[in-house]
C-alpha cells in the first residue's frame, strides 16, 4: 500500500490499511450458547483472502486468541507461513476457552495466565514473537493492570513481544497502559453512531495508536444486513452491548432512499446526494454530511466477515506531516482496518466522529472513489 503509519510511538511501521481476524474464526459461543462468532467460514477461502492482501500491500493482521477459541490464530499463521516476518502481528489474551468445544468459559486476569496465553498464542500463530499484544478484558481491575502493564515490559525484555496495548473503551484504563514505555496503542469502539472524542484526545496527548473496533457497526453502516442471519452469527441473536440488531440479525436502522430534489439545497450538487444513492437514517442524520470520497464501505466477494472495516488513528508517517488523503480511508477488505493520524476537532461543524476535519484532495494514484484498490 502506498499509506504507512507508524504504530504509536513503538516505531513498527504498518500499512494504512489492516486485516481484522474475528470472522475468519468461525463459529464459537459461551457456556449458555450465545453464538460469538460471524457464522460458519471457508478456511481456505479465508487463507487466500489473507495472501491477497499481504500481496497487494496490507501488513497489520489484527487476531485474538479466543476469536474461534484458538481458530482464527491457527489460520492466520498457516496463511502467513514463510511470510511472517513481512507482516505485523497483532493477537489479543485474557479470555479462558476450550479450543476442542469452541466455548468461552471465562476471563482470566493473572500475570501467570498472561504468560500461558502468550505462550499458545505463539504455537497457534507459529511463531517465536508477537508484534503487539493486546489486553482483551475491557473491564478488567485498574491495579490488575498495572501488574499485567508491568508483565507485558517482562515481555518485551525477554524478546517475545515488542509492544502491547488494551482493547478497552475506557480511556482511564486506557491511559494506566499507556504509563508504560512499550504501550503502542489502545482498541475501541468508534465509528459515526458513536463517537470516542476523550479516546482520541489520550491516543493523541500519549502518541498512541487508535485501533478502531466496528468502525461500520458491525455491518449496520454498509447497507446489507437487511435480513435474517444464521443462527451462529452473533448478530442473529445480539447481546446486551451490540446494538442496532433485533433477534434473528435484522437491522433495526435504516438506510434512506433516492433524496427529492429540494430547490436551493446545496447537497443536491454533491455526487453522493444524487437520486438512488443511500443516506444513513439511523433514528437522526449526523451533522454534517460525510465527504463523497470517504464512503461508509461496501462489502465486496464472499459473504461472511466482509463488513470488518476499520480507521485506526495514530502517528503520521513522518514524511512531513499527516496526509490529508489518509484522513479516514475506507477500503473493501475482509475485516480490514487502516491507520490514519489524529486530529482533535476544533468545532461540531467542521468535524466527523472518525477525526476526519477537511475536504480530501482528488484520490491519489492506486485509488478509485476514495477505495485503495484491494479487493479480497
Amino acid at each position: 500500500m502506498e499509506i504507512t503509519r507508524t504504530l504509536g510511538r513503538s516505531g513498527i511501521e504498518v500499512s494504512a490499511l489492516g486485516f481484522g481476524c474475528w470472522a475468519i474464526g468461525g463459529e464459537w459461543q459461551d457456556t449458555d450458547g450465545q453464538p460469538l462468532g460471524w457464522g460458519k467460514v471457508d478456511d481456505e477461502e479465508s487463507v487466500r483472502a489473507i495472501r491477497r492482501a499481504l500481496d497487494l500491500g496490507v501488513t497489520f493482521f489484527d487476531a485474538a486468541d479466543t476469536y474461534g477459541a484458538g481458530h482464527s490464530e491457527r489460520v492466520l499463521g498457516r496463511a502467513l507461513g514463510k511470510r511472517r516476518d513481512d507482516v505485523v502481528l497483532a493477537t489479543k489474551w485474557g479470555n479462558v476457552f476450550d479450543e476442542e468445544t469452541r466455548t468461552l468459559t471465562g476471563g482470566d486476569d493473572t500475570p501467570a495466565y498472561a504468560r500461558r496465553a502468550l505462550t499458545a498464542s505463539l504455537k497457534r500463530l507459529g511463531t517465536d514473537h508477537i508484534d503487539l499484544y493486546q489486553l482483551h478484558l475491557s473491564d478488567a481491575d485498574p491495579e490488575r493492570a498495572v501488574e499485567l502493564r508491568d508483565t507485558c515490559e517482562e515481555f518485551v525484555r525477554e524478546g517475545l513481544v515488542r509492544a502491547y496495548a488494551w482493547s478497552t473503551d475506557d480511556p482511564a484504563r486506557a491511559a494506566l497502559f499507556a504509563e508504560g514505555e512499550h504501550c503502542a496503542a489502545v482498541q475501541h469502539a468508534v465509528n459515526v453512531l458513536q463517537d470516542a472524542p476523550d479516546m482520541l484526545a489520550l491516543c493523541e496527548a500519549s502518541d498512541l495508536a487508535s485501533i478502531n473496533r466496528s468502525p461500520l457497526a458491525m455491518g449496520l453502516l454498509t447497507g446489507k444486513r437487511q435480513g435474517a442471519l444464521e443462527a451462529g452469527d452473533i448478530r442473529s441473536r445480539p447481546p446486551e452491548w451490540l446494538q442496532g440488531f433485533e433477534e434473528g440479525g435484522r437491522c433495526r436502522c435504516r438506510l434512506g432512499g433516492p433524496r427529492r430534489r429540494v430547490e436551493g439545497d446545496p447537497h443536491q450538487r454533491r455526487p453522493y446526494a444524487r437520486p438512488g444513492r443511500p443516506r444513513l437514517a439511523v433514528g437522526a442524520q449526523p451533522a454534517h454530511d460525510p465527504d463523497p470520497r470517504v464512503p461508509f464501505g461496501r462489502p465486496g466477494g464472499a459473504e461472511r466477515g466482509r463488513d470488518r472495516e476499520g480507521t485506526a488513528h495514530g502517528r503520521a508517517d513522518g514524511r512531513g506531516g499527516p496526509d490529508p488523503r489518509a484522513l479516514s480511508v475506507r477500503s473493501d477488505v475482509h475485516g480490514s482496518r487502516s491507520i490514519a493520524p489524529v486530529r482533535t476537532p476544533r468545532s461540531r461543524a467542521e468535524s466527523t466522529p472518525t477525526g476526519a476535519v477537511e475536504r480530501l484532495p482528488p484520490p491519489p494514484s492506486g485509488v478509485v472513489g476514495g477505495r485503495p484498490l484491494l479487493q479480497v
